[in-house]
């Protein structure tokens, strides 16, 4: 892809192990005949500012080298602009780039696809009127998951989750939801409410797993109120998606749903949003992106 190429570059991704990575491919960026330049913030709110005074210029691409985090806030950025939004994974969890097909353990094999130039026009989804996500939105005991674990310094990466799990799980209990999809109320406890313009989160978890990103639509996952040696049996299902036959378990779809629980704070694409009620809206086409 000739023109210019901003990496939008995360140090601390996989606990800062993602450093030794970046050297590399802007050689093979630049190698390949792009411009680069490197955007890397103070703070997330800094990272951002600069990011979309890059866009605003009209680069030939935007580049997340990081996690979903890192990519959650490029989609900031580029979402409605028309600028491509590539991905180098480089994160704990790459859930959005394996969802477009980016090779998720090779970075170099990711920079020869963002050099390959070929674009796909995929949805992303609003929170409110000013966040955007593309990949999930997660509510209840996985939102409360990723709380807890926001708190803890130890142990790093996934095994800081799996601990916080286990923390959750024992003092959890089902929340009750009301759920506005499109008109329709469903009011009812459950486990977990997920809403996906992609099938995945948490490195792997196929909470929705039919979920298609350029379909107009959202995937909503409803896991019922179940005992707690139920939802242990059921929750490795998640990593293959079957997860969806179980009867406690209820799909649906939408453009427009508003989420209310009590105590209940959401995150999206693995970054925290605040407490409920919220609105998520799908924006077909919002999104050009490197695939």
């Amino acid at each position: 892809m000739p023109g210019e190429i901003a990496v939008l570059v995360n140090p601390a991704a996989r606990g800062g192990r993602s450093r030794g990575l970046l050297a590399p491919v802007l050689t093979r960026l630049r190698q390949g005949g792009a411009e680069v330049s490197v955007i890397m913030g103070e703070s997330a709110a800094d990272t951002l500012e600069r990011a979309c005074t890059v866009v605003a210029e009209d680069p030939a691409a935007l580049v997340a080298f990081g996690g979903d985090g890192l990519v959650h806030l490029a989609v900031q950025a580029v979402a409605g602009t028309g600028v491509p939004l590539g991905v180098i994974p480089a994160g704990t969890g790459n859930d959005i780039a394996g969802a477009l097909g980016v090779p998720a353990k090779n970075t170099l094999a990711a920079a020869d696809l963002v050099l390959g130039g070929r674009v796909r026009t995929i949805d992303a989804a609003k929170i409110g009127r000013d966040e955007w996500f593309a990949g999930v939105v997660c509510c209840g005991f996985d939102s409360r998951v990723n709380e807890r674990a926001n708190r803890m310094t130890w142990p790093p990466g996934m095994a800081k989750y799996l601990v916080a799990l286990a923390g959750e799980l024992s003092s959890f209990r089902p929340i009750p939801f009301r759920l506005d999809l499109d008109g329709e109320v469903i009011e009812r406890e459950a486990m977990l409410v997920a809403v996906g313009n992609t099938a995945s989160y948490g490195a792997g978890m196929r909470v929705c797993p039919d979920a298609l990103p350029d379909d107009g639509l959202l995937d909503v996952t409803i896991l019922g109120a179940v005992p707690k040696s139920e939802f242990l049996r059921l929750f490795p299902r998640v990593y293959k998606g079957s997860h969806v036959t179980h009867p406690s378990v209820t799909v649906r779809r939408a453009r427009r749903i508003t989420l209310e629980a009590p105590g209940v704070t959401a995150y999206a694409d693995g970054e925290r949003i605040g407490p409920t009620p919220l609105t998520c809206e799908i924006v077909p086409g919002a999104l050009r992106v490197l695939v």
